[in-house]
């Protein structure tokens, strides 16, 4: 049920347009770079605490799993309007009858939200009712079958959606390193917003726990669209 759940997922949000640039240099910087992110998290947090322990920090990245691709909803179309006001002129048009494809995304992931929402708060309704113990537990038995599908739907459709940018390189190579961006320094405010305040340790350590994501992703992102640039000729203006 979990690699149909990630197949389906992966489907939906990651769908390589003409416009996608696949390097695989950019690729393996970019999963070292979280690997390496993931590690100074673990060891900061096993060094100098976290608030709740080992379970807020696993809150916190289911949080900021749901959050990511919210937040690209929410305020991607800004970057996406500004994107296409500074291209060259004659490349405007172009670019909006390219958008289909992240529109498809976006409404699919609204539409999986909902459909998420109204089968437990459906499921939760009937529940209450007293059809009997029987019914009762078919109803539970069905919605548990349907979590273990959609839970993991969710997860991947959420992933997927943040990573590809809800397929926004089908408008331009470029797009999803710049939303990348955006995305980053937004999550890095509201994680400091949701925990109140600083994370744990002394002044150095507080600080790279802080800006080491957002920097080090603007970093990749910005050398990625240097590489765009110099070895597959992608440029945003000429």
């Amino acid at each position: 049920m979990i690699r149909s759940a990630r197949r389906r997922a992966e489907a939906l949000f990651n769908r390589p347009g003409a416009g996608r640039v696949e390097d695989s240099l950019v690729t393996r910087v970019q999963l070292w770079r979280a690997i390496a992110g993931a590690t100074a998290t673990l060891y900061l947090i096993y060094t100098y605490g976290a608030d709740d322990g080992w379970s807020g920090v696993a809150n916190d990245g289911v949080v900021k799993l749901i959050l990511a691709p919210l937040l690209l909803i929410l305020t991607g179309p800004l970057v996406v309007l500004a994107f296409i006001r500074y291209a060259p002129a004659d490349q405007r048009h172009v670019l909006r009858s390219r958008l289909g494809a992240p529109l498809k995304a976006v409404a699919w992931y609204v539409g999986i939200l909902i459909g998420v929402a109204l089968i437990l708060a459906g499921s939760a309704l009937l529940l209450k009712q007293n059809y009997g113990t029987l019914l009762n537990g078919l109803v539970a038995l069905a919605l548990l079958i349907g979590l273990i599908w959609l839970l993991p739907f969710l997860a991947f459709a959420s992933a997927y959606a943040a990573r590809y940018a809800f397929n926004t390189a089908n408008v331009h190579a470029a797009l999803p390193a710049a939303l990348t961006v955006v995305l980053v320094w937004e999550l890095m405010l509201c994680s400091v917003a949701l925990d109140g305040g600083l994370p744990h340790g002394p002044p150095l350590a507080q600080w790279s726990a802080i800006l080491g994501g957002p920097v080090s992703v603007t970093a990749v992102a910005l050398w990625e669209l240097h590489r765009m640039r110099t070895r597959h000729g992608v440029r945003i203006r000429t």
